[in-house]
């Protein structure tokens, strides 16, 4: 392995030349410049990443913390950090919590100790313990999709989301709109949305029926679930039904074709998050996209920014949505 003394030896220059070259810091003149950068060039040397991070006290690892690998939402989010990150030359260690609010703690002490130059978080529950490990520390830190005050936040927003896709489905003529959320301990998905579709039906003074009202997680099967809870248990059956995720509408849209019911003839479903599915189902999904790269891109220059030193507190970015309006209502 080539050393920065052979690289000076070859470039005839002092080892401090080298490594002000290397890390482009100090005074250099072009001619020495130039002859180190050939010398880097032709033995194809790499820094030492690990050394180097012990002299600037910089390891170009950003940590982020998600709650599922799998989903396209997670997919799309790290797509637009690595876009602007990897530009800047860092690096991304991800941590996955599964949506375990112990392993949100966890994690984040794990990145702390890992000494990661910022953590970028998109949590599912904001809780005390939480935002307590978060406070302690000095570790520039975004979250998204989830506001926690006194830091940089990107937002998508859920409630008017969920208000817009009411207004759809009342412009379609329908007045008897059902619901399946998630659990309310995710602020945004799970609170934000169901306000939204409440305070949308009161707006056309439209009636709330409780048992149209289902809860369920995050994956097709407690979609298929909840619209068969919601058709089982009323006599009087919705002609619509808003999931506040595509896997949840999926789901739905899966146990209406099995009693033989027609969608969007019989009754309409529409869902959220713009997935890539949501195209190629038959009929092709009516859903909301939150432009999530776009998040992963703003989220990622708040986190440099505050590397750089600037203050970010209480600083919010919300990101657009669009309709994407498919041919399921």
């Amino acid at each position: 392995m080539v050393t920065i003394k052979e690289i000076a030896e070859r470039a005839k220059v002092s080892r401090t030349t080298v490594s002000r070259v290397i890390n482009n810091s100090g005074y250099v003149s072009e001619d020495a410049k130039k002859r180190v950068l050939k010398v880097i060039a032709d033995t194809g040397y790499v820094p030492n990443q690990y050394a180097k991070s012990l002299r600037t006290k910089s390891t170009k690892v950003i940590g982020v913390i998600l709650p599922k690998i799998s989903t396209e939402t997670s997919s799309r989010l790290v797509k637009g950090l690595d876009e602007i990150l990897s530009k800047e030359g860092y690096q991304i260690l991800l941590t996955i919590t599964n949506l375990d609010p112990n392993k949100e703690i966890e994690y984040l002490k794990l990145l702390k100790s890992r000494n990661v130059d910022g953590i970028i978080l998109s949590a599912t529950n904001i809780n005390e313990v939480l935002i307590e490990e978060i406070y302690q520390g000095e570790v520039p830190f975004v979250t998204v999709g989830q506001h926690i005050a006194g830091l940089a936040n990107v937002l998508f927003d859920d409630y008017r989301a969920s208000r817009d896709m009411v207004n759809l489905f009342v412009e379609k003529g329908h007045k008897k709109i059902a619901f399946i959320g998630v659990d309310e301990q995710d602020h945004s998905v799970g609170y934000l949305r169901k306000q939204g579709y409440l305070n949308g039906l009161e707006e056309y003074g439209l009636t709330v029926e409780e048992k149209w009202i289902q809860k369920g997680k995050f994956d097709v099967e407690s979609g298929y679930e909840s619209m068969k809870s919601i058709m089982e248990d009323t006599k009087q059956k919705p002609s619509a039904v808003l999931a506040v995720t595509d896997r949840l509408a999926i789901g739905a849209i899966r146990y209406l074709e099995g009693i033989g019911l027609s969608v969007p003839k019989d009754i309409a479903v529409a869902g959220m998050g713009g997935s890539e599915l949501s195209k190629y189902i038959t009929p092709s999904l009516t859903t909301i996209d939150f432009s999530i790269e776009d998040a992963g891109r703003e989220a990622a220059k708040l986190l440099l920014t505050q590397i750089d030193g600037s203050s970010c507190k209480d600083v919010i970015r919300l990101i657009d949505h669009r309709l994407l309006n498919h041919f399921s209502i």
